[in-house]
């Protein structure tokens, strides 16, 4: 029986998780997979209503980590997570994504020569100032299976020095839980609850430290959610830190007092994919809202300066256009006047990526059972021929 831990800990990471562990369970003689949770998401709204919405079990381990400094979270997660791996000796554990768990549990057992598979790896946005591309990069570096979603991430980490053979493109896993989940989605009465019209509202998204916990951006932000909901009404989930910078200071009042934008608590799985699925547009500076909007045909402004995932640009609905007010006004404008946006869908986000890497797993272990049959062979074989020759 092959034993894998499947470590998580962030919203992005059980979206990507879900399918991957459902798919380990329909081969119970051969793959026992187990769920770590990290705890680096804590809230419900932010980790526990994903388990329940995609039907998860209760994970066997929870570390409970909470918050911290990245330094500090960090280490927390390779300390709980090492003592799990000494107790439960798994012959691989898979990490997700580009989040402070993924990074501390490929560290933790790198360090105890335990096998490291990383789901969506080769992405980059080549700036080191952002916490999830030094994550990736550590990450990928470690691993010794990379499982990618798009060409281009192949080609960074071939030009990183990653040698092709460790290298698996297998497609986009949150496109598996998206396509699998989007009926139930449908059936949300989010839209009625908030008294919105189909095609006639922005979604917005923010959580990245360079926009929420800057001052400055804040401020850019502030002046561009203004300017959109003078055209039409925005839906603001918003994220715990950004609502305590938002509650901090009170010049960030024309957010919070005006009454074409609309706040909310962070919403649960189908909630959050049908407001996606029935928008004008999106704003966000998530990458994982990148993906699923190129999937859905549903517009997407990326108010970052960069993206690690160019694809959802040259093979997707994304435009990035940083915190570039006039730029943004002008797209709003130009898709409100029924301007649509490419359709294409990159290759292999077809929901069959689970199934790609289950079926990779299962050929790895093959291939080293035997290796490791013949190698056992080939020293009883040594043994003999060394007693024939001392006889």
């Amino acid at each position: 029986m092959i034993k894998l831990l499947l470590i998580a800990g962030a919203r992005p990471n059980f979206m990507k998780l879900a399918p991957l562990y459902f798919e380990l369970r329909k081969y119970p003689s051969i793959f026992n997979p187990l769920v770590v949770h990290t705890g680096q998401h804590y809230d419900y709204t932010m980790s526990r209503v994903f388990f329940d919405q995609f039907g998860l079990p209760q994970p066997d381990f929870f570390l409970e980590v909470g918050s911290g400094s990245h330094a500090h979270q960090t280490g927390n997660i390779m300390i709980k997570a090492e003592e799990i791996m000494l107790s439960e000796k798994p012959d691989m554990i898979i990490v997700f994504g580009d989040v402070n768990s993924t990074m501390a549990a490929s560290l933790a057992a790198s360090k105890l020569c335990i096998p490291v598979a990383h789901v969506e790896a080769g992405l980059r946005a080549f700036d080191r100032t952002m916490p999830e591309e030094v994550n990736r990069v550590v990450s990928d570096v470690l691993a010794e299976m990379l499982f990618s979603s798009c060409d281009d991430a192949n080609l960074n980490l071939i030009k990183e020095g990653v040698d092709v053979d460790r290298i698996f493109l297998v497609g986009n896993i949150m496109i598996d839980t998206l396509k699998h989940f989007l009926p139930q989605a449908e059936k949300s009465k989010i839209l009625d609850k908030l008294e919105l019209e189909d095609k006639r509202y922005i979604l917005v998204t923010l959580h990245r430290p360079s926009n929420v916990d800057n001052p400055e951006n804040l401020q850019k932000i502030a002046e561009i959610l203004t300017a959109a909901s003078e055209r039409c009404p925005v839906i603001f989930p918003i994220h715990p830190r950004t609502r305590k910078n938002l509650d901090s200071n009170g010049k960030y009042s024309a957010i919070l007092n005006n009454r074409n934008i609309i706040l909310t608590d962070p919403l649960g799985y189908f909630d959050f994919i049908k407001l996606q699925k029935n928008a004008l547009l999106v704003m966000t500076d998530s990458g994982g809202v990148q993906e699923e909007t190129t999937f859905l045909g549903v517009p997407c402004l990326t108010l970052r300066e960069n993206t690690e995932r160019p694809v959802t640009i040259t093979d997707g609905t994304n435009k990035l256009v940083n915190l570039d007010l006039k730029k943004i006004t002008s797209q709003i404008d130009y898709y409100m006047s029924d301007g649509l946006p490419s359709k294409k869908r990159p290759m292999f986000w077809d929901g069959q990526t689970a199934e790609r890497i289950v079926r990779i797993l299962r050929e790895h272990f093959a291939n080293k059972a035997k290796q490791e049959d013949q190698a056992q062979r080939l020293t009883s074989t040594d043994k003999i021929v060394l007693k024939d020759a001392v006889k």
